[in-house]
């Protein structure tokens, strides 16, 4: 599961997606995953105060 998150936060290389569409898709991914972690790391300082 480490692996997927370094590979999803990696610069596409040369081999990555050709289609603007996939780019903006991963982008958005990129975006929600970052989000969802900085709501859950507050949540639990929330908590934990």
């Amino acid at each position: 599961m480490l692996k997927y998150f370094v590979d999803l936060f990696k610069k596409g290389g040369p081999d990555g997606p050709k289609n603007t569409n996939i780019k903006i898709m991963h982008h958005i991914n990129r975006l929600a995953i970052v989000l969802f972690l900085v709501g859950v790391i507050l949540l639990i300082i929330k908590l934990l105060r």
